[in-house]
């Protein structure tokens, strides 16, 4: 028994020992000062926060369950700060919930960042919020923190600097949105201030003769002093006037100042929205080439890159032009070896000796094996068939590397009018990749799909009853697939994707005029070669007015009283369906480009018929009748431009000749004297004998040329020159053709007013037909120049606007032999062009004609006058 008790006192002993040594504290407070102690991990636990997985952020403070740490420690500290560098967090806490033993229990409680639930901005316009949206981070949903909130700061000052308002200021205020939890209401508050101009750039060190060429050469850095002023902005954006230093430099070495340097330089505040810039510089002494030598050239002899570089012995030491000659110019050296495959070829110009004024040059050379081009890729396209647009490519996998080859096929690619040219002439050198260890280079042609097809629609009411225009024009049209095949193409009911175009377009001025036309275009018919096939068709009504109308009212009162609502003028009682003229026409042609002279040569042949039918008309050679018109015409043209809409470089040109049958020349009839009496009781029977086949042959010559004026930015001056002449000539001086004469004058848009079976062309500055087709005059030949200044405003691939200023002569004859180009009328004026997607081309221009009146004091022609384009250019 006395041992029983023993051995029970000694149980109750350790049961109580035990639970001393397990001693379990609820929240216990953590001293900081006092000494640390070890405690095994023994649970953590973190406060649910909506849309994050509770493990996850668990992982990221780093502590593992099990482990044991010291509290208070760094491990602890170093968790605290994991969460703080995740930036998603505004109060991070760790907690002890309890200790059991030597095992502790840590909570973590966390309140995320608020998020964004609206964006206002103010002090800004809708295009500048809308670039400043897509480059800071703050996006509604978004959450913010104060490192985003600063990042956007410097992003929007940043931009404002670009755009030359140094003086910028931003402030972004958060505001509680008390309609939900935890969320932000962001106010971005911008205070542009006044734009920072340059008044004044102060060069130094130099020359005085050469400040002005000095001052040209710096792009972005510019004041009022030289002729740059009207093309360039005068903002002073700090990180282009670092580059314009770099040009500086640039322009003292192509002048043969090797040594030239900026000694000191400095922008000074002129007022609260002017700089003034001081560039002191040591021009040094000149220097001339006095010997080159070639190393390691194989392929090419020394002599014939002697005759390619265009330097030698005795030249100024122009190093500018050194780099143009050697990479720069299209006919540079380095041209030379890409377009025969060196792509991987290198030359570095040594300066072997200087002495005094004179440098001994060492053209070091490595040439590298020929490349050939592997992959050609193509990437955006969402419009046409993959092989309509390959067979454009002077690319093909397996042929020599050819940088010529290259830039053609980006011209081809802008030219079928489906993708943006910008984005394709700007990217192009980002996605050509040579793989040296292969010998290969891989082509990816980056397309952004550009819409083509142009819709047009335009109705209203007049006296005459209901007149508009419908117009559709596809021009990724297939026909093929109207029949439908695997994997076709559609855009709605329109099957598309082969590149062809089909144009719909019907006109109607009530009851007086109706016209209807339809064209189709295949560049590749048959699919194998580019081939063009053409065919169209038309059917236009006239009709005219009672003779009563002019009898009793006149001319005058019929121009004035045209759309008004008087019935004593009312145009539209007044149809006399026993006047009118018809005409029906169709045309087929066929195509090729040549390779000779060059393959920007095409040759176009085609066929057409048109019938004529008149009663009681008035405006022609003849009144009553039918005339008939086969002709055959042959064109041969060559186009070497860049761009579809804004050429800034290349040609185009074209020769033609349109002819029918020589009649006259096959029938023997003699045509001296006949219908050429307007009194003569037989004049319609003499006339319908003399005009039911007309005869004629027409030549016409076209020119333009295209110069950039500074080609070293996307947004250049373009100068456009133009020429042309047209001549109608007979085979019998006795049987001119009634049809197909010169109409002059106006806005070249072709219309009601300027009568039937004419070419229109245009002369701004004067009235519509005033020079030539207007009372009668019918014209024979005419001749125009043109030049053209124009200046891109936007080129993006929704809209592409331009404007321009031109000065332009022209002038028309009645009779061949009067043809005088050199006897013109004058006109200058200014403009601007808008491309729209579906609408097509659009301008308006303002024009002055310097010659009045008409000759010998007629009527007035000339003047001020405003002009508008619709879907075609001058």
């Amino acid at each position: 028994m006395k041992y029983l008790h023993f051995s029970f006192l000694l149980v109750v002993s350790w049961i109580m020992a035990s639970a001393a040594g397990a001693q379990t504290f609820v929240s216990p407070d953590i001293v900081y000062s006092a000494r640390p102690s070890k405690y095994e991990l023994g649970g953590i636990a973190v406060d649910g926060l909506k849309g994050y997985d509770d493990e996850l952020l668990i992982n990221i403070s780093g502590l593992e369950v099990g482990k044991t740490y010291q509290i208070p420690g760094s491990d602890i500290t170093q968790a605290v700060r994991n969460y703080w560098k995740q930036g998603l967090f505004s109060n991070v806490k760790i907690e002890a919930d309890s200790i059991v033993g030597n095992k502790i229990y840590l909570h973590i409680k966390l309140t995320a960042q608020p998020r964004i639930s609206s964006i206002r901005f103010n002090g800004m316009k809708k295009s500048e919020r809308e670039e400043i949206e897509a480059r800071i981070p703050l996006k509604t949903g978004n959450q913010i923190t104060p490192n985003l909130v600063d990042r956007a700061k410097r992003r929007i000052v940043k931009y404002f600097e670009e755009k030359g308002y140094k003086n910028a200021e931003v402030d972004i205020v958060q505001r509680e949105d008390i309609t939900a939890d935890n969320k932000m209401m962001v106010d971005v508050n911008v205070k542009k201030k006044d734009k920072i101009r340059v008044h004044k750039i102060y060069i130094t060190g130099v020359d005085k003769d050469r400040v002005k060429s000095l001052k040209n050469a710096m792009k972005k850095t510019n004041d009022r002093s030289t002729l740059k002023k009207w093309f360039n902005s005068k903002k002073f954006l700090a990180d282009k006037y670092e580059e314009d230093k770099g040009y500086l430099i640039d322009k003292m070495n192509s002048w043969g100042y090797r040594d030239a340097l900026i000694v000191a330089d400095s922008v000074v505040p002129y007022d609260a929205k002017h700089v003034d810039v001081y560039i002191h510089l040591h021009q040094g002494q000149k220097y001339y080439i006095r010997d080159i030598k070639w190393a390691g050239n194989t392929v090419y002899s020394s002599d014939m890159l002697s005759a390619w570089l265009k330097m030698g012995k005795g030249d100024l030491y122009n190093q500018t032009l050194l780099q143009k000659r050697l990479s720069g110019d299209e006919d540079a050296i380095g041209k030379q070896y890409y377009n025969n495959g060196y792509v991987f070829y290198s030359l570095d110009p040594v300066e072997v000796n200087v002495d005094k004024d004179s440098v001994d040059l060492e053209m070091r050379i490595t040439e590298g094996r020929q490349a050939t081009y592997n992959r050609i890729r193509i990437s955006g396209n969402d419009r046409v068939y993959d092989h309509v647009i390959r067979r454009e490519l002077r690319t093909k996998p397996g042929d020599l590397f050819s940088m010529d080859a290259l830039e053609r096929s980006v011209r081809e690619l802008a030219g079928m009018n489906q993708f943006d040219p910008e984005v394709l002439q700007s990217e192009i050198g980002k996605n050509i990749r040579p793989d040296r260890l292969s010998g290969t280079v891989d082509i990816t042609y980056p397309l952004v799909t550009k819409g083509g097809d142009q819709v047009e629609l335009s109705a209203g009411w007049a006296q005459t009853g209901l007149t508009g225009r419908a117009s559709l024009k596809f021009t990724n049209f297939s026909i093929q697939n109207l029949f439908g095949r695997d994997g076709y193409k559609r855009a709605g009911f329109i099957p598309q994707g082969d590149g062809q175009t089909l144009q719909l377009s019907l006109q109607t001025n009530g009851r007086y005029y109706h016209s209807y036309s339809f064209s189709f275009i295949d560049p590749w018919f048959g699919g194998k070669r580019p081939n063009q096939f053409s065919f169209s068709a038309f059917f236009s009504k006239q009709t005219g007015i009672h003779s009563s109308f002019y009898n009793n009212y006149g001319l005058n009162n019929m121009m004035y009283g045209y759309g008004t609502n008087s019935s004593y003028y009312n145009y539209g009682n007044f149809y006399d369906p026993d006047k009118y003229i018809q005409l029906f026409g169709l045309n087929v042609g066929f195509g090729k480009r040549l390779r000779w002279p060059d393959d920007y040569f095409t040759f176009m042949a085609s066929i057409g018929y048109t019938r004529y039918m008149l009663k009681n008309w008035q405006g022609f050679l003849i009144s009553n009748g039918h005339s008939n018109n086969i002709n055959a015409s042959v064109t041969l043209a060559r186009n070497s431009t860049d761009h579809p809409f804004f050429p800034r470089r290349g040609s185009e040109f074209s020769l033609s000749l349109t002819a029918t049958p020589p009649y006259s020349l096959i029938d023997g009839k003699s045509y001296k004297g006949l219908a050429e009496n307007r009194n003569s009781a037989t004049y319609e029977k003499e006339a319908q004998e003399k005009y039911r086949w007309i005869e004629y042959y027409k030549w016409s010559f076209k020119f333009r040329t295209y110069t950039a004026l500074n080609s070293s930015f996307k947004h250049c001056p373009v100068l456009m020159t133009r020429a042309e002449m047209g001549i109608l000539g007979a085979y019998n001086k006795h049987r001119k053709s009634p049809f197909e004469t010169y109409y002059m004058g106006g806005s070249g848009m072709s219309g009601l007013s300027t009568g039937f079976a004419t070419e229109t062309v245009a002369l701004r500055g004067y009235d519509d037909g005033s020079i030539a087709g207007a009372n009668y005059q019918n014209a024979y030949a005419y001749t125009r120049v043109m030049l053209e200044l124009r200046y891109p405003l936007m080129l993006e691939n929704s809209t592409s606007i331009y404007a321009l200023a031109f000065a332009e002569g022209g002038n028309a004859w009645t009779d061949v032999y009067k043809m005088n180009p050199f006897k013109l009328k004058k006109s200058v004026g200014v403009g601007v062009r808008i491309l729209l997607p579906m609408i097509g081309l659009m301008g308006i221009d303002w024009a002055y004609g310097f010659q009045k009146y008409g000759n010998n004091g007629g009527q007035k022609i000339g003047g001020g006058q405003f002009h508008f384009v619709l879907g075609q250019e001058f």
